[in-house]
This record gives structure tokens, C-alpha cells and sequence, in this order.
């Protein structure tokens, strides 16, 4: 779901290596957690909407796991994963990414509070599978800060939405010291018909069940978002592993027909906020 995604790219950005070496203050070479083989493991509770539109708020817990090993680095995506598979050369201005992406996406698959939604009926789980890539360049206005624009590309193999999904996004990281950074990022998505038509397209016979008028879902522009996070090793010094705690807030709003639907601009609202909290711990 969207509320995943972004803080499972919260704990991500939080445990990288950037926040190892704040301005002035690194280890020697070769004594740092993130040097080499490194494995976070995270757990956080996430308050956002419900589905995708909906103007009800969850509570859900979130597992997360991400990390390198040999020279492949792995970081969630969702309920999911995305690898770069190309490995980073020290000390180079620019880094590459590029790899597979997998994610799945619970939209109005159960749980749905709005009593006149739920009667449009559950949705199948989908399955979203492609690649990512992008360019990271290191040392913007810093020693150790970085700009990342990065895009995933994604279709559904499970055969729910059966559509495509381009999730570009642009994030700006820096490490505050040795043990604090902050981050600010800003995405989108752009979606194409049959994406558009399953989550957002009320049919006849979805009238017929809900009382809410007829409405037929073209793709485009879906929605866009930014969000800041803070991120703090709890002895201060992040270089050691051990654990952190990730702070995270963002804001979305939906765009063209995911907007004008009946299920988001009457019984839902087009503004989507999300907050999450969490603890990580690096080995």
C-alpha cells in the first residue's frame, strides 16, 4: 500500500551508509558498519489512509529489511523489494542504480471502514514487477550529502489492475552529525488506463451496489508528495551499527481522474497524509 512505501523508504534512507561519515567527524577507513556486508532489520507503526483516496486512518505495524551484500544493495519498496545491482566505487562523485523491482499493492482488498465503498466490493491483490534506476550524485553542498533522482518502473503480473506504474522521485539527504541526518524528498506516479480504471472507475453495476454515480477512470498523473524524515542512532555514533530511531512525515495529493472519482472526492478526500515512527538496528 502507499503508506508502506514511504516508510519503508524512510527506514532505507535513514540506515545509509551517508549517515556514517558526518562533515568533519568520520572514522579511519575501514571502521565503519556500512564498509562492507551490513543487514538492517526494522519495525515502525505507520498511521496513513486507508486505501488511496480514503479519508479513514490505520494504524498497521511495519516490518523492514534492507542492507548490501556482495556489492548488491537491497532496500523495500512497499510490500516488496528493489536491488541496484551495480556496486558503488568510493569516494565517486556520481553513483548508478539500476535493478529489478518488485511490490505488492493491498488497495480495497479488506478492511475497508466506508461502509458505501466496501459495497463496490474487495479488490485482488496485485503484484507489481520491473525495474528501477537512477543516479545518486554525492557531495552537493557537503562532504557527505547527496542528491538522488531515482524512477521505478512497474507493471502487474498477478492480473488485478493489469496496468503500469512510473514512480519518479528526487531526494536530498544530509547527515546533521555524526549520529543525526534529515531528509527531504519529493514523488510522484503516473498511471495509465487500466491502473486508473480498477482503482478509481465506479461501473453500472458499482452504482447500482453503492449509490454513488457512474465514473469512468482515464490514467495520467495520479498524485504527488513530499516528505521530510530525521533519523537518530541511539549512542550517537552511527558508524558502529546498533540501533536508530526514524521520524516521518509526508504529504500527498491525488490529480486528475484518481481525484474526481466518486470514491475519492465524495466519500474519500484528495489530501493524503502519513506519519511513522520506528526503530532499526544495523549488524
Amino acid at each position: 500500500m502507499y503508506k508502506y512505501a514511504l516508510a519503508a523508504t524512510c527506514f532505507f534512507v535513514a540506515s545509509s551508509p551517508v549517515l556514517a561519515q558526518p562533515e568533519g567527524q568520520g572514522p579511519p577507513r575501514g571502521e565503519s558498519v556500512f564498509d562492507g556486508d551490513y543487514v538492517t532489520l526494522g519495525v515502525g507503526l505507520a498511521v496513513g489512509p486507508s486505501y488511496e483516496g480514503s479519508d479513514n486512518y490505520d494504524i498497521n505495524p511495519l516490518p523492514v529489511i534492507l542492507g548490501s551484500v556482495a556489492g548488491i544493495d537491497f532496500e523495500p519498496r512497499g510490500p516488496g523489494l528493489a536491488l541496484d545491482v551495480i556496486p558503488d566505487q568510493d569516494g565517486a562523485k556520481v553513483d548508478f542504480i539500476l535493478g529489478p523491482v518488485v511490490r505488492a499493492r493491498f488497495d480495497r482488498n479488506s478492511g475497508i471502514r466506508d461502509d458505501v465503498v466496501r459495497d463496490l466490493g474487495e479488490l485482488d491483490v496485485a503484484v507489481e514487477l520491473g525495474a528501477t534506476g537512477g543516479v545518486k550524485v554525492n557531495r552537493v553542498f557537503s562532504r557527505f550529502d547527496s542528491l538522488t533522482a531515482q524512477v521505478d518502473l512497474r507493471w502487474d503480473v498477478a492480473g488485478a489492475h493489469e496496468g503500469r506504474v512510473i514512480s519518479p522521485s528526487l531526494t536530498y539527504f544530509r547527515p546533521i552529525n555524526r549520529g543525526t541526518a534529515i531528509s527531504f524528498s519529493i514523488n510522484a506516479d503516473h498511471v495509465d488506463d487500466d491502473y486508473a480504471d480498477y482503482y478509481f472507475s465506479v461501473s453500472p453495476a458499482g452504482t447500482a451496489a453503492s449509490g454513488l454515480p457512474t465514473f469512468s477512470a482515464t490514467g495520467g498523473w495520479k498524485n504527488v508528495g513530499a516528505s521530510v524524515f530525521g533519523a537518530i542512532d541511539l549512542d550517537g555514533d552511527a558508524t558502529n551499527g546498533g540501533f536508530s530511531v526514524i521520524l516521518l512525515g509526508n504529504y500527498s495529493r491525488l490529480l486528475g481522474d484518481a481525484k474526481r472519482s466518486p470514491i475519492t472526492s465524495i466519500r474519500g478526500d484528495a489530501d493524503q497524509f502519513f506519519g511513522a515512527i520506528g526503530i532499526g538496528y544495523t549488524f
